[in-house]
């Protein structure tokens, strides 16, 4: 078996460990968090509106923060992620907090295998899916799961950055998915200094790739939007020009770096 059949299992260990950093890093702030500070940003929040009482799927939550931010603005929520370590700290985290939700481990692809229901929104937000060799499969997983009538809200790192090497000062990689990316990192975005090795095997998608496969799954795309700053202090070589809104210094607002979906299943 070649390293991108087995990618599944190379990206969980290396998110296994991340995990174990990310949850005592500063740029998590578990103890804020714990004492009631919103993880979602006003990008994601926009789209979602007023969520009391809907059902809401979270695709590769990660260890929970969102999903639970989710989840004290009121709704039902269910957080997915394939990495055993961050569900544990996730189901945790829901202990520590008293935020009712229900946790799951499965990676994207595998999910229809364990849950059997549909939502009114689902969500997936911020590095996501670059870990995803096929967006079609991606894009039929979200529809499932919605109900009809249901909202898809995303938010995402725009493509235009992944092809810039890690300092931002040439093009390092395409902007349309090619082979496979398998790279070491040393450290982690969340902490540089982190003893961690670890390689990952990722993806670089299209804005149309992920569009049109939105759209051949049966979602009706209600809003597109680009955003010339970072709300995460997670690349190289930043400036904070205003209160939790980041650019690269040398290429100011001159890039798109995020962007965010609303779309309904039909």
């Amino acid at each position: 078996m070649n390293k991108e059949d087995n990618y599944i299992d190379i990206n969980k260990k290396a998110w296994n460990q991340k995990t174990e950093v990310h949850v005592n890093s500063e740029f998590y702030d578990t103890p804020s968090f714990l004492e009631g500070r919103s993880t979602l940003n006003s990008i994601e929040l926009e789209l979602l509106g007023d969520i009391t009482g809907k059902k809401i799927l979270h695709l590769q939550c990660h260890f929970g923060q969102d999903t639970l931010s989710l989840g004290r603005l009121g709704a039902d929520v269910t957080g997915v992620d394939f990495s055993d370590k961050a569900i544990e700290e996730a189901r945790n985290l829901s202990a520590s907090t008293g935020v009712p939700a229900r946790f799951i481990c499965s990676d994207v692809y595998s999910l229809h295998e364990v849950l059997n229901e549909q939502f009114d929104v689902v969500f997936t937000s911020y590095g996501t899916i670059g870990w995803l060799p096929d967006l079609g499969k991606w894009a039929k997983t979200i529809s499932h799961f919605l109900k009809p009538g249901g909202t898809f809200v995303f938010a995402e790192f725009h493509p235009v950055v992944w092809m810039f090497d890690d300092n931002f000062e040439k093009i390092g990689y395409n902007y349309f998915k090619a082979d496979a990316i398998i790279e070491s990192e040393i450290g982690t975005y969340a902490d540089v200094s982190a003893p961690l090795e670890n390689e990952m095997i990722t993806w670089n998608h299209a804005m149309s790739e992920v569009i049109n496969n939105l759209i051949k799954s049966g979602l009706e795309i209600n809003e597109l939007n680009e955003f010339d700053y970072s709300p995460y202090n997670c690349f190289r070589n930043t400036e904070e020009f205003e209160p939790g809104k980041y650019r690269i210094i040398q290429l100011g607002n001159n890039i798109p770096m995020v962007y965010s979906v609303k779309a309904t299943k039909k």
